[in-house]
């Protein structure tokens, strides 16, 4: 609910209509608006500071009402204590010279009853001192909004509050006093109370209980009181009279006429800067190139530019009002608090920050030493596995390729200790929020992750088992080829056709693998292929032609020599394989290709049909097919017999 504005506000408004007047002269109506929306926070803020102000009241009235139900019947006590005292006073006066015994006892009676009245002052003052730190009095205002002294208890029929309120509108009302001075105070004393009185007029009343919530006594306290009433007077009726209030208004229009000034500079350097801007478009500004991407050309360089030209002028142009209007603010002594608000909404924040920064110093330097200690021991670490890849040292069991994935892993359960180590001493690692999203961001990626784990632990195993190594020849399933990558997700495949494969590695864990290059270079690749010639050739001269078709080929091996096996005998031919030795896996298509040419030359040179063929033969009178060389010299076809048979 939004309050009646003050005349703090009136005054705020004034000072924005102003500003809004010399905003139209050059066009602007932003300034209104930026006004209007400052005097609707100013108003809500003030409310908002209302209602808190109204539940602290509150609070602080219960407990200055408890407070006041203790000292009433200490007040009770004392007003017993003092008819009784008055009453022997008396008694002691209407005694006789003579009756000795009479009047001792009632200076007895007399010396109790003050003596209990210091203890009453003692309880007195030690109930105000348990409640010093919580309740809070009621402010006697003077006439600029500031806080002369506070009132904490009532008078009478006074609660604290009325009484409050009743001096700052006495106070007030001395404004109008012609020819006052600090003078015109005086100091009566009453039987209970001191009392400020201007002429026949009571200003307050200062009771014993005033000067206890003081420390002070009633006479200090009225001298006290005296003192800054006169001075808020005189203070106030300086700063209004016409001289002053000629001087402030002109103060002010000096300020805004120093604005508007230079805001008009400020604006003609910003539009002198975007005409420069616009003249140096395909001279000194040619766009923004990287390599051959242009993240820019000219003129979206050029529009970039005269975009951040504009808003650079506007921040400076609200940086200079927002900082006039404290200025003007200051001036008029009704408006210097908001000087102090309007610097703060900066300040405040700025040194929150500087406040904040130096407290968390220490634990931003043991962050620091952490990070470093981390580094130079991931440095340690680095260190070795460089040493173990190069072979300058061996540990046995242990494979030089070995080295970079078990430094991986290493430097990531380093990395993943240091978070744990200095997470407690990051800045809001303890509230809820924090851990809130931290429990949220382990959560997307234990379950966003969980598809590639597989991979992961499968990569881990393929680089401890050494299946194979970047470059080397496999065969992965139904893939040939080369390995370019291997990672913790996936392997990457060149085949001969230069196709780029990419097999999640848990396919591989689960496939069968042939690896052609691991003992090539020791013990060589046997390369191998079948040919089917029939049973009229003789195998010796098979056997030769294949070896002598190997050796003249390109990258087969001398030593070992090439070999035929001969790995089946069928019914029409004999299945002959040709060995051979290679060092050159990554070839094997160049090399085959290479091979069966020369076996198709060698035979076509001796005279080898290379066919499987087919024999439909009448066994009886038809030449055998066994080699000659097996046969007699002798050996004679034997004849076609043909039987006819007539019915």
């Amino acid at each position: 609910m939004l309050h009646r504005p003050t005349i703090y506000h009136k005054i705020i408004f004034l000072s924005i209509c102003n500003q809004a007047i010399l905003g139209f002269s050059i066009g602007k109506i932003k300034t209104l608006v930026i006004g209007i929306l400052f005097l609707f926070a100013s108003t809500a803020s003030f409310s908002q500071n209302d209602s808190i102000n109204k539940q602290n009241d509150s609070i602080n009235t219960s407990l200055i009402q408890v407070f006041n139900k203790k000292l009433s019947i200490i007040e009770a006590q004392r007003l017993t204590d003092s008819i009784k005292k008055v009453a022997l006073e008396k008694q002691l006066l209407s005694l006789k010279t003579t009756d000795n015994l009479k009047k001792e006892d009632l200076e007895k009676q007399l010396l109790a009853l003050h003596e209990k009245d210091s203890l009453r002052l003692t309880e007195k003052k030690a109930q105000i001192d348990s409640m010093r730190l919580t309740a809070k009095g009621y402010p006697v205002n003077g006439f600029f909004n500031d806080t002369l002294f506070h009132v904490y208890t009532k008078l009478g029929s006074f609660s604290a509050k009325e009484r409050a309120d009743a001096i700052s509108v006495r106070i007030k009302n001395l404004a109008d006093q012609f020819g006052f001075s600090s003078n015109s105070i005086n100091i009566d004393e009453t039987e209970t109370t001191l009392d400020l009185v201007n002429g026949e007029s009571i200003i307050m009343s200062i009771s014993e209980n005033d000067a206890l919530w003081n420390n002070k006594s009633k006479q200090e306290l009225a001298k006290k009181y005296k003192g800054l009433i006169s001075a808020a007077i005189i203070k106030y009726k300086s700063e209004t009279s016409l001289a002053t209030l000629a001087k402030e208004i002109g103060l002010a229009l000096l300020v805004l006429i120093i604005m508007f000034v230079l805001i008009s500079y400020l604006k003609k350097f910003f539009n002198w800067i975007a005409f420069k801007i616009k003249f140096q478009e395909g001279k000194r500004i040619h766009g923004i190139k990287i390599r051959n991407f242009i993240l820019f050309d000219a003129k979206q360089q050029v529009n970039a530019l005269l975009n951040a030209n504009t808003i650079l002028k506007w921040l400076l142009i609200a940086l200079l009002v927002y900082i006039a209007l404290p200025i003007l603010f200051g001036i008029f002594p009704w408006t210097k608090g908001f000087a102090a608000t309007l610097f703060g909404y900066i300040l405040n924040p700025l040194k929150k920050i500087g406040i904040g920064f130096w407290n968390y110093l220490p634990n931003l330097i043991t962050i620091l030493v952490i990070i470093f200690v981390f580094r130079y021991v991931l440095k340690g670490i680095k260190f070795l596995k460089n040493e173990i890849e190069k072979g300058n040292l061996e540990l046995p069991g242990f494979f030089p390729d070995w080295a970079n994935p078990t430094y991986q892993i290493i430097r990531v359960i380093v990395f993943a200790f240091m978070v744990v180590v200095i997470f407690p001493y990051l800045p809001g690692s303890d509230s809820p929020v924090f851990q809130g999203v931290s429990v949220f961001l382990g959560f997307l990626f234990t379950f966003g992750s969980a598809g590639s784990l597989s991979n992961i632990i499968a990569g881990l195993i393929l680089t401890y088992m050494r299946l194979f190594k970047i470059g080397d020849r496999v065969k992965i399933g139904e893939v040939v080829g080369d390995v370019i990558e291997k990672s913790l997700l996936v392997t990457r495949i060149r085949t001969i056709k230069n196709e780029i494969i990419s097999i999640p590695n848990s396919t591989v864990m689960s496939s069968h693998t042939i690896n052609y290059s691991s003992d090539a270079p020791e013990k060589g690749l046997i390369i191998h292929s079948t040919v089917t010639i029939g049973y009229d050739v003789p195998w010796k001269d098979m056997h030769q032609a294949l070896i002598d078709a190997a050796s003249k080929t390109t990258l087969v091996l001398q030593e070992p020599k090439p070999f035929v096996l001969q790995t089946s005998l069928d019914d029409f031919y004999v299945s002959y394989e040709i060995n051979a030795y290679i060092k050159e896996p990554n070839k094997q298509a160049v090399i085959y290709s290479d091979l069966h040419q020369n076996i198709q030359d060698v035979c076509n040179e001796r005279g080898i049909e290379i066919m499987s063929p087919h024999y439909r033969a009448a066994r009886d009178g038809s030449r055998t097919t066994i080699p000659e060389n097996y046969l007699d010299k002798e050996y004679q076809a034997p004849p076609f017999n043909v039987t006819l048979k007539k019915e």
